[in-house]
């Protein structure tokens, strides 16, 4: 697979853009760039997994009540 590719920058607006050759495509359709020295590194965005989301969160002070179970009749349906 071709790992290097000569590109133009070109103007898109007030930005400066280039177009990904289809050999270089990132998957998905948003990226995270950053600058190192000279270089610009673009990688794709990882989805944040539910556990990482969950650890965000701050945890709840208040009680809750107990909530007796009702008794289960013929008629009820599970689905």
């Amino acid at each position: 697979m071709l790992t290097e590719r000569h590109v133009r920058l070109f103007r898109n607006g007030s930005n400066q853009a280039i177009r990904i050759p289809r050999t270089l495509e990132l998957p998905g359709n948003e990226a995270i760039i950053r600058k190192e020295g000279d270089r610009l590194i673009i990688e794709p965005a990882k989805k944040p997994s539910l556990l990482a989301l969950l650890a965000t969160l701050q945890p709840l002070d208040e009680e809750f009540p107990d909530i007796e179970d009702p008794p289960v009749n013929d008629n009820d349906q599970v689905f």
